[in-house]
Order: structure tokens, then sequence, then C-alpha cells
């Protein structure tokens, strides 16, 4: 027994060790080469040091880290693994009565921690470290602070769409509006304006230059002015609405959004829907990874860590592009985005048992 423990600790020692050691080395790779990118913006808009490094890239190392952790993992495993048997030592460990499934307990033990870590990190702590650093982004960056946004598409409410040529966040105003109403596929209510602004005090929206179409069968009824107060089902947070704002929401807040953009038809559930299941999947591969990194660099081999290393690196880029192929697949090609998520894992977990059958015993 006492062996036993000597083993896990030695595994789990060499496991996060190496782990550790490979994230921080690419993590440091990637913020130099970031600020090199960066350079240029940082003297012209005289960014001020304090800003850049506490708003910014102490918010960009953990939304990188973990973004990639899984193929960290992964390229850790196969390292120490590799170096193992290269050493003899997993021929050692075996010959001595150790199963190898009993010598992957501390290496699951690891990935679990690794992907628990991961998982808290996704749902809390990065989506307010995101916050932080779309922010820094916009206000220094991406030229375009005000969030003002162009051609707007919203679903409302089944059969209920609304649009918006320009929308200012700051000013709550909208120009070029239109609200439709659909029902059985034919329109029943469309109103346009040039100039749409959120009272805030009345709490309803005062249209100018409007006109309102309403269909009967074949009847239609057309009604012009120049300015009305009305009230509608939506307000302003239904246009303030990017792509990069579902990042910043923890895992309950993001529930939430997507429980009420489903109930108004979202166009875009899809891609809320994809995120949170990335969330969820993302730790998950943390341990699927480190099951074929074990399977794979268990076995000695002529070309010994170089050629684990390789075909290490080899399966990662096909991770990632299977993980965008799939996610195009959701956001475009109609897949369903909780499947989507998780089909990579499902694929290379298929792999991992099949690897795994065949590794040194």
């Amino acid at each position: 027994m006492k062996f036993f423990k000597i083993i896990d600790r030695y595994i789990i020692g060499k496991f996060l060790g190496t782990f550790s050691f490979t994230i921080l080395l690419i993590v440091m790779i990637a913020v130099i080469f970031d600020l090199t990118e960066k350079v240029d913006d940082i003297f012209e808009k005289d960014i001020p040091i304090s800003e850049l490094v506490m708003d910014y890239y102490l918010n960009f190392i953990p939304h990188f880290a973990n973004l990639f952790t899984p193929l960290f993992v992964f390229i850790a495993a196969v390292f120490f693994t590799s170096r193992m048997a290269n050493r003899t030592e997993i021929v050692a460990i075996l010959s001595s009565g150790v199963s190898f499934n009993r010598l992957l307990r501390p290496y699951i033990l690891s990935a679990c921690l690794i992907a628990f870590v991961s998982f808290m990190l996704n749902s809390f702590v990065i989506p307010r470290a995101n916050a932080s650093r779309l922010k820094f982004e916009y206000k220094y960056l991406k030229y375009n602070w005000k969030r003002n946004y162009n051609n707007l598409h919203r679903q409302i409410s089944p059969g209920t769409f609304i649009y918006l040529d320009t929308y200012t966040k700051s000013t709550q105003t909208g120009y070029r509006f239109t609200i439709e109403k659909l029902k059985d596929r034919k329109m029943v209510y469309k109103l346009s304006s040039d100039y749409l602004k959120w009272d805030s005090v009345g709490q309803k929206w005062t249209l100018e230059n409007y006109v309102l179409r309403e269909f009967k069968g074949k009847k239609e009824t057309i009604k012009v002015g120049s300015k009305i107060d009305t009230t509608f089902n939506f307000k302003p947070a239904d246009f303030d609405i990017a792509d990069d704002d579902v990042e910043m929401m923890n895992i309950f807040e993001l529930n939430g959004f997507i429980d009420r953009e489903q109930a108004k038809g979202s166009e875009f559930i899809d891609y809320y829907i994809l995120e949170k299941n990335r969330r969820l999947a993302n730790p998950v591969a943390n341990i699927i990874l480190t099951l074929i990194a074990v399977a794979m660099a268990s076995r000695k081999v002529r070309g010994g860590i170089g050629m684990h290393i390789g075909i290490g690196i080899g399966i990662s880029f096909s991770y990632v592009m299977f993980m965008q192929i799939s996610s195009v697949f959701a956001t475009e090609g109609g897949l369903n985005p909780a499947i989507a998520a998780w089909i990579p894992n499902a694929t290379f977990l298929i792999l991992a048992l099949i690897l795994l059958r065949r590794a040194p015993k």
C-alpha cells in the first residue's frame, strides 16, 4: 500500500509540476507576442502602464491559460509520461505488479483536479476578468467603447421582430427603426420611424416621423405622424447585447439569460447555448486528453520523447480543429449546439478507449 502511495505522489507531482511549467512558459510567450502586437497602440494612445498590467494582462492571462488548458494538460502528460517510458520506469512499475488501470489513477485524479479548477474559473472567475479585459480593449484598442451598434435584428417574442439601422447605448437612441408582427407567416403589423429614443422617466419610447401599417386580410390601414409616445415589450437592454457580452456572464447569469432569450425566440440562441456547453465540455476535455496522452506515451518507441511530442502536437491541433468545425456547424449549419460542443469530446473519448486497450499491460 505504501508503494502505491509513493507512486501516486510521484506521478501527481510530476504531472502538476510539468503542467504548471508548460502553462507558465506558453503564457509568457503569448504575453510577449501580444505585447509586441500592441506596442504601437500603447505609445500612440499613451496607455497607462498600471491599466495595461492590472486591467488587461492580469485578466488576459487566466482567460488565455484556461482557454487552452486541455492542450497544456495533454502536452504535459505526454512529455513526462514519455520520459518515464524512455527511462523504463513504466515497465518497472508494471512489472512490480501494479496494473495499468491502477497506474492511471493518479493521472485521472490530477486531471479531475485541473478540470474542477478550470470549471470554477470558467463559471465564475474568468467572466469577471473578461469584463475588465474587454472594457480595456474597447477603451483603448477597439475604438468603439461607446458601443454603437449597427444593423441590429432582434426577435423579442415569437413572431415579433425589431430592426435598427443604428443604436447608441450612451444616449439610448436609434435610427431607422422597424417593428414587425407576423401571424401564420403573414405580416399583420408594421411600424417604422426615422428616430427612436428611450424615455427613462416615463418608461416609454418616443418615435419621430413614423409610419404605421396594419393588415386585416386584404385590407391595409396606413397612419403617418411626426411624433408618438408608445410602449413596447422591449427595453434598451434588448439592444445592448453583443457577442462578447456572454463572456462576461457567470454560469448562473448565462443560464438566466438563455432562458429569457429562448422565451423571446432569439435568433442568436444557438450561439449562447454553445457558449454554455463549451464551459462544461472544456474541463471534461482535460480528463479525456489525459487518458489519450498516457495510453500513447506509456509505450517506449524508437523516436523517444520527440516522437511522442510530435504525435501529441498533431492530436492537439486535431482537437482544436474539430472543436472549431463543430462550432461552425452549430451556429451556421443547424446542428444542435449542445451536441456540437460535446462532439469533439465524444470522438476523442472513443480514441482514448481504443488506445487504452492497446496500451502496455
